[in-house]
Parts: structure tokens; sequence; C-alpha cells
């Protein structure tokens, strides 16, 4: 007898805010970080993680050429971004469920110290929502099964947030190491030594 196909984990990148906090030359996604930029740092880890294929949502700005040339990874450009994040969770989920997703894994461009580690425990979490804490705080990356994806905000800027926080009976915290420091600011950028301490291998090959 034929057995069922193994359930389908994609993890998605979120890339397409404006980054208006951000002071420097260029888009904070796409300024240097040991070497590469910020937002291909958070795709590597995801990358590195195989947890399944890889969905970056872009907006504000055209990202790397090499990020739509990785192997797993897949682009996908909203147009609609300004309109929230929660539009652009809407992209990734919509492409996830056309190929057939049980469940995705969602962190953001801008959040280069996140490790492959921590997309891997979120994404083993068997809740509705599993969250990744770090020292007791939420954030991310998020696992979404697909059975509260029609719960999600569709406007707005929180993705997953709201629901989190109406059905905590759906949610599990999920210990990761790392650090979810983002980069919103010039001086987020230029304290990135504090946040990866823990860090100990190529920034080649992850955050």
């Amino acid at each position: 007898m034929p057995t069922d196909p193994a359930p389908l984990t994609i993890a998605v990148v979120l890339a397409a805010g404006a980054g208006s906090r951000f002071s420097g030359p260029t888009h904070k996604l796409l300024t240097p970080l040991d070497g590469v930029c910020v937002v291909e740092h958070a795709v590597a880890a995801a990358v590195a993680s195989a947890i399944g294929p890889v969905i970056v949502v872009s907006g504000a700005v055209e990202l790397p050429a090499t990020i739509a040339a990785t192997d797993g990874v897949e682009v996908h450009h909203h147009d609609g971004w300004a309109a929230g994040q929660a539009t652009t969770l809407g992209i990734a989920i919509a492409e996830a469920g056309r190929r057939g997703a049980d469940a995705v894994v969602v962190g953001l461009g801008d959040q280069p110290f996140i490790p492959p580690e921590a997309w891997q425990a979120v994404a083993r979490s068997a809740a509705a929502i599993g969250i990744a804490t770090y020292r007791g705080r939420r954030r991310n990356p998020v696992r979404l099964h697909r059975s509260v994806w029609p719960m999600l905000p569709t406007e707005g800027d929180e993705g997953a947030r709201t629901l989190a926080r109406l059905r905590p009976d759906l949610v599990e915290e999920v210990p990761c190491p790392g650090s979810p420091a983002d980069i919103d600011t010039v001086s987020d950028l230029q304290n990135a030594e504090v946040h990866r301490p823990w860090q100990n291998r190529s920034s080649t090959n992850s955050p």
C-alpha cells in the first residue's frame, strides 16, 4: 500500500518592510555585515536549518540575486508590502498552501543572529503555534500549523502575535539558542558583536 508523504514544512523569511528607522546609506537589509548583507544571514540560517524549502517575501527593495539563486530558495515579491506585515505573511501562507505544506516556520530578514538550530527547534514543535523564546522572551521564528492559517490577521503590522495572544491554548514556547536582536538602526549594527558571543562558525555559512 502507498504511504502518505511526509508532512512538508516551509521556512519563510519576511523581508519586505521599508526599514524607515535605519539611517544608513542603504536599506538595512542590504547593509553589509561580516562580508554579506543582513538579509543574507537570515536566509542562510533558514537554508542551513534544512527544515524544508525556503520562501523569501521581498517588497520595499530588491534583494541580492544570490538569494534567489540559492538551491531550495524561492523569492516572492509583494507589491502591497506597505499595507503591513500581515499581508506579507499572507503571500507566504498562500504559496505554502499551494504547495500543500503542513506548516510554515516564519522568521524576519532583519534578524541575522538567529542560528539554524533555532529554526530546527521551532520546527519540531507539535503545537499549532510554536514560538521561539530567548531568555524567556518570545521572538522569532514562529511555527504555524496549517490549522491556524485561516485565523491569522489579513491586515495590519502584526502577523501571528495577535492570534498567539488571543489563543494561548494553541501556543508552545520553544527555548532557543542565539540572539533575536534585529537591525532597526545604525546603532544596532554597530552593536552587532554584543549579540553573537555564542557564535563560533563562519559567517558565510550561518548568521
